[in-house]
Order: C-alpha cells, then sequence, then structure tokens
C-alpha cells in the first residue's frame, strides 16, 4: 500500500480523519471503541443498505465495513424473483468510506421485491424493496435526528416501536454521526442501531453539522472555513471528507435537480422524492448559508449569538446574505407548481425556520438568539416561508434537541406553514428548553393545551410564530441529563416524530412519541399537547379575502389549479384540488389569473377575475 492509500485526506486537517477505518488499520492493534467496532467477522461486512425508489429509478447504497488488502472490492445486488435470488447489477466498493452504490432503471415500483447485497462468499445484507404505496389513503414518516454519540448502545426502544407502527418512509435529519472527525465508524454504529429497521423501507438521511465535523455549520458555496468554528462560512475539513460524507449518506436519494458542485467540487443532493403520493422536497439548509462572523455586528459572547435586547433585527438581516441560494429558491419555485404524482407537499432539511429555544444547555444559559438555524437571515426565512407556502407544504426538521410544532407567521402570525422540528434521538447532548422570560402564553394560546406557553411570539430573530407544542426536558441541565439517559422514568424530552398524511381528507398529523413510550396507551403516551392534525391547505394561514368564480373542470380527476395576481405576477398558490370543481380563494383584491392543467396548472387560463363575481368557469381538459 502506498502513502496516498494512507492518507486519503489532504493537509494537515486530514491527516487523522477517519482513522478507525484506513486501509492500513489492519496493521496495528484496534484501539478505542470505534476501532473495535469496525473490526467484525467477514460474513458481516456488510453492514446496511439504504434505498429510494422514484418514478422508475431505484437507487441503493450498501454500506460496508473496513475491507482487508486481500478481500474484494466490489459487491453484487440480487433480486429474488420467481423464488430465487439473481443478481441484477456489481458495484465497486468506494474508499475513502467503505460504500457502494447502485441505479437501476427502469424500476418497477408497483410490487415488493426482496434484494441482498453479497461480498465474497459469505457476507450479505438482506432487505425488502417496497412497492409504492399509491393505493393507500394514509402515509406514515418517521422523523429523527440528533443521534448522540453519549449512549453507543442499541436503539431497540425505538426501532422496535416503529416496526409496530411501520412507517411507509423515514426521514433521518441529520447528525447522524457526533464523532467529528470519524465518520465511517459512526456512521457503521448508526447503521448497526437501526439496521433492523432500515432495511425494509425507503429512507432519507441527510448530513448535518456534525456528520461534516462542525458544532455549527454555515457552508457558503462550498468555501474553505478558517477554523472548525465555521462563523465566517464554508468546511473545516477537507473537501474528499465531505465529499465521502456526503456520498455515504445521500447516494441513495433520487438524482439531485441542478447537479453542479458548490465550491471545492463539494457535491449537491437537493432533490424531490415522491411516495405514496406524498411530495418530499429535500433542502440542504447549510451549503449555501452565509456564516456571521465578519458579515453583521457582533452582539454577544460569539459572532452567531445574540445577547442585546431590544435590537433592531435590520442590523443582522443585510443584503448579499444567503440563506437556502438562489438554485434551491429556484428549485422550490418549480417544485411548488409541479404535482405529478402528488396529493401532498412537504419539506423535509435539517433544521428549523426559526429560533423556538430560549435556553441553551441548561437552564441557567438563556440566549435571546442563535443565528445557527433557519431563522436567520430573516429576509432568506420569509422568502423560503412563502415558497413553501404557495404549494401549501408543512415542514419537518430536526437539529434543535428541543421538539416543537410551530405554525411560522411571514407578513402576520399564522400566516405561513406548520413546522415539526422532530425531538433529539438521545438528548443527552445538548437540551434546550422553551421557556418565556415572562413565563406567561402569547396572545390566542392553544385552547385547552395541556401546555402553559402556547401561542403567538416574536423568537428572538423577530420572526413570527405560533407555539402549538413543546416537550421541554424535566432536568435542569444536560450533566444531570446525561446521567438518567437510559432511565424510562426520565422525561429527557428525547425520542422520534411520526407524521401521518391522509389523502383523501387531505389533512396531516404530527405525533411525538418518547423514547420509552408505551405504545400500549395510545395517544396517551405521546407528549403533552401532541397528536396535533390540521387541514393541508391550513399551511396557507393567509385571511382570506374573497373567491374568484368557481372552477368546474371536466375531463381530469382532481386536477391542479393556480391563481396568480396580475398586478406583480405573483402566484398565491398552486394545489391539487378535490373533486371537479373549485372556488379560488384570494387575499384581497385585484385582477387574477387562474390556471388549470392535469398535474401542471398549464393547460387552461382565464384572466382578468376579480373577487365577489358571479359565475362558473368551465373547463375541459
Amino acid at each position: 500500500m502506498g502513502g496516498a492509500a494512507e492518507v486519503p485526506f489532504p493537509g494537515e486537517r486530514g491527516a487523522k480523519l477517519d482513522l478507525a477505518c484506513r486501509e492500513d488499520i489492519w496493521e496495528t492493534p484496534a484501539r478505542g471503541p470505534l476501532a473495535q467496532l469496525v473490526r467484525v467477522p467477514r460474513d458481516q461486512v456488510v453492514g446496511f443498505a439504504l434505498y429510494t425508489h422514484d418514478h422508475g429509478v431505484l437507487k441503493l447504497s450498501a454500506q460496508l465495513y473496513p475491507l482487508r488488502p486481500e478481500e474484494p472490492r466490489e459487491v453484487r445486488l440480487e433480486f429474488k424473483r420467481d423464488g430465487g435470488w439473481k443478481e441484477a447489477a456489481r458495484a465497486a466498493v468506494r474508499y475513502p468510506g467503505w460504500s457502494a452504490h447502485f441505479r437501476v432503471e427502469p424500476w418497477d415500483g408497483t410490487r415488493d421485491v426482496p434484494y441482498r447485497v453479497r461480498h465474497g462468499d459469505l457476507a450479505s445484507f438482506e432487505g425488502l424493496i417496497r412497492k409504492d404505496p399509491i393505493d393507500k389513503d394514509e402515509i406514515v414518516v418517521g422523523s429523527l435526528s440528533c443521534n448522540s454519540n453519549k449512549d453507543r448502545g442499541d436503539r431497540t426502544e425505538i426501532v422496535e416501536k416503529l416496526r409496530r407502527q411501520d412507517p411507509d418512509l423515514l426521514f433521518f435529519a441529520g447528525d447522524q454521526s457526533y464523532d467529528h472527525a470519524e465518520h465511517t465508524a459512526a456512521w457503521l454504529d448508526w447503521g448497526r442501531q437501526f439496521r433492523e429497521i432500515i432495511k425494509d423501507r425507503p429512507v432519507v438521511t441527510i448530513p448535518d453539522d456534525h456528520d461534516v465535523g462542525h458544532g455549527n455549520l454555515w457552508g457558503e458555496g462550498g468555501k474553505i472555513a478558517d477554523t472548525q468554528a465555521g462563523d465566517t462560512g464554508g468546511y473545516f475539513f477537507p473537501a474528499e471528507y465531505i465529499r465521502m460524507v456526503e456520498r455515504c449518506q445521500t447516494a441513495h436519494l433520487p438524482d439531485p435537480v441542478d447537479p453542479r458542485p458548490v465550491g471545492q467540487g463539494i457535491g449537491v443532493y437537493f432533490t424531490r422524492l415522491r411516495v405514496g403520493g406524498i411530495d418530499f422536497a429535500i433542502l440542504e439548509d447549510r451549503k449555501f448559508k452565509s456564516g456571521p462572523n465578519g458579515k453583521i455586528p457582533q452582539m454577544g459572547p460569539r459572532p452567531d449569538h445574540i445577547q442585546e435586547p431590544g435590537y433592531d433585527p435590520k442590523k443582522v438581516d443585510l443584503p448579499g446574505l444567503e440563506l437556502l441560494g438562489d438554485r434551491q429558491m429556484a428549485f422550490l419555485h418549480e417544485w411548488g407548481q409541479d404535482w405529478t404524482g402528488a396529493r401532498i407537499k412537504a419539506v423535509l432539511s435539517q433544521t428549523a425556520f426559526c429560533g423556538a429555544v430560549h435556553m441553551h444547555g441548561s437552564k441557567e444559559n438563556r440566549l435571546l438568539a442563535d443565528l445557527d438555524c433557519n431563522g436567520w437571515p430573516q429576509t432568506g426565512r420569509n422568502e423560503a416561508m412563502a415558497a413553501i407556502r404557495r404549494a401549501l407544504a408543512c415542514h419537518l426538521c430536526g437539529d434543535q434537541h428541543l421538539t416543537v410544532v410551530v405554525k411560522h407567521g411571514i407578513e402576520a402570525h399564522r400566516d405561513g406553514p406548520y413546522a415539526f422540528t422532530n425531538p433529539a434521538i438521545i438528548n443527552s447532548y445538548y437540551g434546550r428548553w422553551w421557556w418565556p422570560e415572562d413565563e406567561k402564553p402569547g396572545a390566542n394560546p392553544v385552547p385547552g393545551s395541556p401546555l402553559p406557553w402556547t401561542g403567538d411570539y416574536l423568537d428572538g430573530l423577530y420572526n413570527r410564530i405560533t407555539m402549538i407544542a413543546y416537550a421541554n426536558p424535566a432536568f435542569a441541565d444536560i450533566k444531570t441529563m446525561a446521567t438518567r439517559q437510559r432511565d424510562p422514568a426520565a422525561d429527557l424530552g428525547d425520542g422520534y416524530g411520526l407524521i401521518r398524511f391522509k389523502k383523501k381528507e387531505r389533512t396531516i398529523t404530527f405525533e411525538c412519541w418518547p423514547r420509552y413510550a408505551d405504545l400500549a396507551r395510545g395517544d396517551a403516551a405521546q407528549y403533552p399537547g401532541w397528536p396535533i392534525t390540521f387541514p393541508m391547505e391550513d399551511n396557507d394561514g393567509r385571511q382570506v379575502f374573497g373567491h374568484l368564480p368557481t372552477v368546474k373542470v371536466a375531463g381530469a380527476v382532481d386536477p391542479v389549479v393556480q391563481v396568480v395576481r396580475e398586478d406583480d405576477g405573483e402566484i398565491l398558490y398552486t394545489q391539487r384540488i378535490r373533486g371537479a370543481e373549485f372556488r379560488p380563494r384570494v387575499y384581497g383584491p385585484g385582477s387574477y389569473t387562474v390556471k388549470v392543467g392535469r398535474d401542471r396548472p398549464d393547460a387552461w387560463s382565464a384572466k382578468g377575475l376579480r373577487p365577489g363575481a358571479a359565475g362558473v368557469l368551465d373547463v375541459a381538459l
């Protein structure tokens, strides 16, 4: 083996990365828990597999443990058909990272197909490629994140519940790894913990800051970060390491909609995935976002923390600051208008579009505003919220170590979409609390809620949010929480989310299950304040001013309708209606265009329509 193979990441910053999974580990004794973890019996070297399929394309990634020098660097994908296993494809094992990637097309998504990934004569991993559940009315998504390395044991208490609840899709929103310099070993450990639930259903995994070796990340288009704090923008570790992390976690996702790499040749993965008629936009919160250091005034002990009461939010919401970036905003604009294969839409990303947290790490550490969320920069946040609202989509995310449900406000409270931040899988790494300083509810609190602090608030960045539900840890600091993390009686605010999309009713339900919840107790086992059910159309909460003439459509089932404000060309919303008739709502006076089509609003249009006008618009498609 040459030096290049032994040191896969260049420079001083790469010298000690992924040491537990280097090619030369067989030449030295195993030291430390991660180094011992990856030396498995040779019939177990295929650790796990992940897949998605969408509109005729199956993508599957196989994750291997480190291979010995004499072992083949190839794996085989087999499907079980007509009672026997048949080889479908072969793929090279990529190093660094020890992953292999398959693309199979055309793929028939109408039937279940058992699969297995084989290495050599001994090792294999088996699972099931599920058919697209398009015939099911209720599509269920499990939402998880923040798999702290403070507990390296199994996740049986979560996996067993998920197997009983049988979600159609699993979404891991990030921080699958907290071992910043050892992604491959930590990723293998994550797979060991969840392999029994991820093996037989589509899974979305997206890396967050800890996965790529940061406490916080502002990617700023792929530039090189000055320090590991990263608050000037960019990535600290070599691009080869970042590409490895993203390859292992995202190569099985549908192809990126705009595959051009960013700086340093780092790739992108933002895309869409349709499962059972639910259309998910998968975003990258961190990759394009500006770093605060040197760009805005520092108003706290760190460039990303604000502690100045009563500050003017315009001081930090400056021209030129990026959140999602132009490319992802263009994607959301297009995605919102294309309802092919979709009945309901949802957005998946790493973190929340607000700062719904008051205390960080302990109840003694009150922080006014943390810029490590999508609530900053505020202009970018509002633009993203408006794009999501136009598609009547909800938002699912993780990262915050505090589970909340909020209804976003853009121009006014409650005029935006619902959002669900899932709880941390293990909440002994960094606890957070929702705890208003005056300990009073906001305006318009949730009627009958068991929680004291619901209603309309401004977050520390002056974004409008309505708190619907939250699950604070019962303890005052993270040190105490860490001593109780395996105690079923300890209320740590940990667990996972479950989201139920009902297509006929066009409703969405958020459920929040503690790590040690007893499913036999039904909804009583969820965190107080959950479950929460709302109509899809409530993701657009703007006050209705009036209605346009009724649209009556012939020749299409549940067509797509779009309403455009004519004075500025603003798309108000695009949605797939139920049935053949729809009376378009508008939010102010003026003149409007209505467009109609089967999957896009591209087949018929009428201009000059005004609210309150009588009559019926007959549309033939």
